[in-house]
């Protein structure tokens, strides 16, 4: 059963007591209704995932100029130029079992590289799915329009020896995850 997350909420993803082995974050938007009911331009959101360490070092990065990472055990599964379609518009898998100790955490950002804003936008959201069994097991609404770029998703992170969501939800600029830096480094 799925968790609908609200902003700053912190759940585990084990599912009684099982260990996840592999999952995936589905992210998707619709472009927001102009006036009158037209549709304005596509919008191109980005998905990233950044890899850190105990320490809040970077790892690794893999967005849509990097499509895999940490050996394999993340793959972004390609760039939606449109946000066009019913569904996840980008996915990003990670197996979890093959990343190394040494990873803490794992931060979700979307951006918007053409540097159009979110209040351009409506029904995002992000979802954490079990790659083996197809069951959702969070969700969390990026119900906040307004004038910035980009924003921190989630977090997934090891604590004491399980997996957790932390729904983070905060607005930044930025038309990379490049310029979203120090908002992802504050959310470690």
């Amino acid at each position: 059963m799925s968790v609908t997350l609200t902003k700053g909420q912190k759940i585990s993803l084990s599912k009684d007591g099982a260990s996840l082995t592999s999952i995936f974050m589905g992210v998707g938007w619709d472009v927001a209704k102009g006036g009158f009911f037209r549709r304005s331009k596509d919008i191109d959101l980005d998905a990233s995932c950044l890899v850190f360490d105990d320490a809040g070092g970077k790892v690794d990065e893999i967005w849509f100029r990097q499509l895999k990472g940490m050996g394999g055990a993340i793959l972004h599964t390609g760039d939606n130029l449109t946000g066009a379609g019913d569904g996840d518009d980008e996915t990003i898998k990670v197996d979890l079992s093959k990343l190394p100790a040494s990873v803490k955490s794992l931060v979700f950002t979307v951006n918007s590289f053409r540097g159009q804003t979110f209040d351009k936008v409506e029904n995002a959201y992000c979802r954490v799915v079990d790659d083996v069994t197809g069951t959702e097991l969070a969700k969390f609404s990026l119900s906040e329009s307004g004038p910035h770029t980009g924003m921190v998703m989630a977090k997934i992170y090891r604590h004491n020896g399980e997996w957790k969501i932390h729904a983070i939800g905060e607005k930044t600029m930025g038309q990379t995850f490049h310029d979203m830096m120090p908002a992802i480094q504050a959310a470690l």
